[in-house]
């Protein structure tokens, strides 16, 4: 098999994708392994893919062929979210452009048309997800509606109903006006507005002086709900308000003034509007004085009926109309620009309106009790750590759930409605009927008597079981597979779901399973742009995934996004990256086509210099390969990957293949080539979980391979053993190389002409010296006294080395840039000198600092010595 010239990845990344699941290389059947179980954060059933799932699904994806190269059994089992909210949107959306309404549907009607939407558009994104490489077992993919998940989370329902914890009740809940539904309150996102605090006038009941009272509101258009008026009873500037009524501005009802601490003496005028139906803490303040509640809006944001005026009118559009019409009554004193938190749906974008409203609610502080103690142990570890904060606080905050939604596309509450009044609650309509005659006492109750809940559940109320439902852990407790995978390994997500679904699965795992559903939590950051603007549609800063990997490979875009990715941050997305992730494969591709190219031979011997760079790069290799293995452990993946990065591109093609490449025309050694190629396959196991694609395909090409064969399942394995002795000496070995190359470069010394190095005093590194003589081309390299004149030197530590020039330089020029050097280093040198004759920064500097000073100085104590001896030769030369 040929290998092409040049590397281009739509030769490769079908080939090995279909290779891969034509093999069965990502199934996993439960076996003596150790398990590696990831679950796929569910997206939405009809997305696409977006640079957010990239990066998650790549870091899911590292993690997964790591630990499959590590021997374990790797299950990742991916899947989809039915979206409840924005894939009922989608669908009312579709039938409103051909003419029909959601209202002119019954259920089912509705139904058929969501499930051919989500026939049609399901799935994509999975189907995308391979173009990434990501190796799922596709033969486990699910679906929160599929049946087996279905029947998981009616079970549920039905279990916490049973135990308590579900009951449904008449509550303030969040009102999402757009898609005609309750949200719970992790679903409002607060945002700050630019708003009018508005001062209306609420007149005196009988005062003959024509007396009032001043109400500071960002709601006016609230006022027909009004039941009572209430001020602090320790506020002396209201004292006077104490017993009488009001009355509401243009409505006319006369309202009590009442008095409770609740209310804010500095807020406006001490005085509050009180709305029960219209506002939690007015709410709150209802039920304590048992005050009317007035519910003034329909469903859509519309004023009702029961306001008595403005019916039918937007509420935005009523609060414009009503500061002209309070204005016109003489009923407005001011209006004064104001900044507040409106709460906006997550999902329509829209401001909420708090809403009382008949709805199913979960207890919520059995399940934060369980779920808090794992994670602030560090049982459960959060990876970064600081999440733990945010986790903790939501936990020792928890409300109740609001778990209902008035949608149809989603699981319907198994809640069923009898004849005579009260419900019965049942997995099955059959286990419904058979509870209902018990609780009637009426055997002839039919089904068609007994009428279901409309309601649907919040979609979370499936995800937070996906660990264990994907396992079929709710319908056969115990089972083979959930007592094999659960607990899971780890989980991928971003901290934006922290509460919605991260804490939930904690919760149903220690309720359902008595232990937690996943070891280690690693939060990505949000992709931003260059500029560090989130990735938006709106503001066209967010490229198409599939046109990156068609532009860059998935291998460069892969490693594009991992290069800026450390977990927790966010991250600054730049095509530069993909571009510098397909150099890299271009650098792996060429490497590899040169080192295949050489000639082999038993014949040539071993030179000194290749038995040295053999013994430094498997002892470099090794120390790389621990450090890469200590980061994956801390989960510090965009770490991993750069030392493996600059293991090859650095260590391995810039100063190995240097040391061992045999001269033009010349065979290798077959003991070195045969090391080099074995160093190559360690590479391509380092690499691999970054770079699946190339990879693969070049470790094909190390040899023969058998059908069915894979890096992908190779196992990764590398000595522990660390010369370090070898690693240390070796930098000095590169240092004095560098600075042999770089007076080349500033003298103009062609790479031909044969140089000879001088060493004054002794030899540090005189066991490396065939290394040094061929990657510099010397002739010799010699110990000395004193350096010749008119040398060019340098210093690497105390050490210093020359290297006679004779005629080939310009002896002028020369001396000109060294005393420009020299007047640069005495200048550094004063600096150094005068910090350290600070007697304040020598008695508070720490130690390490001061040693760090007291060198600088030394070194340019040494540096200066040197200079001004190569200038005083060259001038006598």
């Amino acid at each position: 098999m040929e290998l092409a010239s040049k590397y281009n990845p739509a030769d490769v990344e079908g080939k090995w994708y279909q290779y891969w699941l034509d093999h069965k290389l990502f199934s996993s059947k439960p076996d003596g392994r150790e398990p590696y179980t990831v679950v796929i954060p569910p997206p939405n059933v009809t997305g696409v893919l977006h640079m957010g799932h990239m990066l998650n699904n790549t870091i899911q994806d590292i993690l997964v062929r790591r630990a499959r190269m590590e021997g374990k059994n790797a299950c990742w089992v991916p899947g989809t979210d039915h979206a409840s909210i924005a894939t009922e949107a989608k669908v009312v959306n579709k039938l409103a452009a051909q003419g029909i309404k959601k209202t002119d549907l019954t259920r089912d009607e509705f139904l058929k048309h969501a499930w051919e939407w989500t026939d049609e558009h399901g799935g994509i994104i999975l189907k995308q997800l391979r173009k990434l490489g990501a190796s799922c077992d596709w033969d486990r993919t699910a679906f929160t509606m599929d049946e087996k998940r279905s029947e998981s989370v009616l079970k549920v329902f039905v279990d916490l109903y049973n135990k308590g914890l579900i009951y449904r009740g008449v509550r303030m809940v969040n009102w999402d006006p757009k898609a005609l539904t309750a949200l719970s309150d992790e679903e409002v996102i607060y945002k700050e507005e630019h708003s009018k605090l508005y001062y209306l006038k609420y007149m005196v009941e009988g005062d003959p002086e024509g007396s009032y009272a001043v109400v500071a509101t960002t709601r006016p258009e609230t006022i027909m709900g009004d039941t009572a008026m209430c001020i602090n009873p320790n506020d002396p500037k209201n004292t006077w308000l104490k017993g009488k009524k009001v009355i509401v501005p243009l409505v006319g009802r006369v309202i009590p003034v009442i008095e409770d601490d609740y209310v804010d003496i500095e807020f406006g005028t001490g005085c509050l509007k009180v709305t029960p139906a219209h506002d939690v803490n007015d709410y709150m303040l209802g039920e304590k004085y048992n005050l009317p509640s007035i519910d003034i809006f329909n469903d859509n944001g519309t004023l009702s009926e029961a306001a008595g005026l403005y019916i039918g009118m937007d509420r935005f559009d009523v609060r414009e109309q009503i500061e002209k019409d309070l204005a016109a009554a003489g009923l407005l004193e001011k209006v004064e620009a104001y900044t507040n938190k409106v709460g906006f749906s997550e999902r329509t974008n829209v401001p909420i309106e708090p809403k009382l409203s008949m709805q199913w609610f979960l207890k919520m502080q059995h399940f934060a009790d369980m779920a808090l103690p794992p994670v602030m142990n560090d049982e459960l570890k959060f990876y970064p750590a600081k999440y733990k904060n945010t986790y903790k606080n939501w936990l020792e905050n928890i409300k109740d759930w609001c778990i209902s939604r008035q949608l149809w596309w989603g699981h319907r509450i198994p809640a069923y409605f009898l004849p005579e009044g009260g419900y019965v609650v049942a997995a099955t309509p059959e286990e419904a009927l058979a509870l209902a005659k018990e609780k009637t006492g009426n055997a002839d109750l039919k089904l068609e008597d007994l009428r279901q809940d409309e309601d649907c559940l919040d979609t979370w109320f499936s995800s937070w079981l996906w660990p264990i439902s994907l396992f079929d852990g709710i319908n056969n407790p115990g089972n083979e597979e959930i007592n094999y995978y659960y607990p899971t390994s780890d989980l991928v997500t971003g901290p934006d779901i922290i509460f919605f679904w991260v804490a939930r699965m904690i919760m149903a795992g220690y309720e359902y399973e008595g232990k937690m559903p996943f070891k280690n939590v690693y939060f990505t950051g949000i992709v931003r742009d260059k500029l560090g603007r989130k990735m938006s549609k709106s503001l066209g800063n967010s490229p198409d995934p599939l046109d990156l990997i068609e532009k860059y490979g998935a291998d460069g875009v892969r490693m594009g996004m991992m290069l800026s990715a450390p977990a927790g941050n966010d991250i600054l997305f730049d095509d530069a990256l993909c571009e510098q992730g397909r150099n890299f494969n271009n650098k792996i591709w060429n490497a590899f086509r040169l080192i295949k190219g050489w000639e082999v031979s038993v014949e040539v011997p071993v030179p000194e210099a290749s038995e040295l760079a053999v013994r430094w790069f498997e002892a470099k290799q090794n120390e790389v390969a621990a450090e890469v293995a200590d980061l994956f452990s801390k989960y510090r993946l965009s770490e991993a990957l750069m030392a493996v990065y600059k293991l090859f591109w650095d260590e391995f093609s810039s100063w190995y293949l240097e040391m061992i490449k045999p001269a033009y025309g010349q065979p290798i050694n077959r003991k070195v080539y045969e090391a080099t190629i074995g160093f190559f396959d360690n590479l391509l196991h380092l690499l691999h979980p970054f770079m699946p694609f190339i990879t693969e395909e070049l470790w094909q090409h190390l040899c023969d391979r058998t059908d069915g064969e894979s890096l992908m399942v190779s196992p990764l394995s590398m000595s522990a053993l660390v010369d370090e002795d070898i690693i240390r000496e070796f930098e000095v070995v590169k240092e004095v190389i560098s600075n042999i190359r770089s007076i080349r470069l500033q003298k103009n010394i062609a790479q031909k002409e044969v140089l000879e190095l001088q060493v004054i005093g002794e030899n540090p590194v005189v066991a490396f010296n065939a290394v040094v003589t061929k990657m510099c081309n010397l002739s010799s390299i010699n110990v000395v006294e004193n350096k010749a004149d008119g040398a060019a030197s340098f210093m690497v530590g105390t050490t210093e080395y020359a290297v006679p020039l004779g005629n080939m330089i310009d002896v002028e020029a020369e001396i000109a840039r060294m005393e420009a050097e020299l007047k640069h280093k005495e200048g550094f040198l004063q600096g150094v000198l005068k910090k350290l004759g600070n007697e304040k920064f020598v008695n508070n500097a720490p130690a390490a600092v001061l040693e760090m000073e007291r060198k600088k100085q030394a070194d340019a104590e040494s540096i200066i010595k040197s200079l001004k001896e190569s200038i005083a030769a060259l001038k006598k030369a």
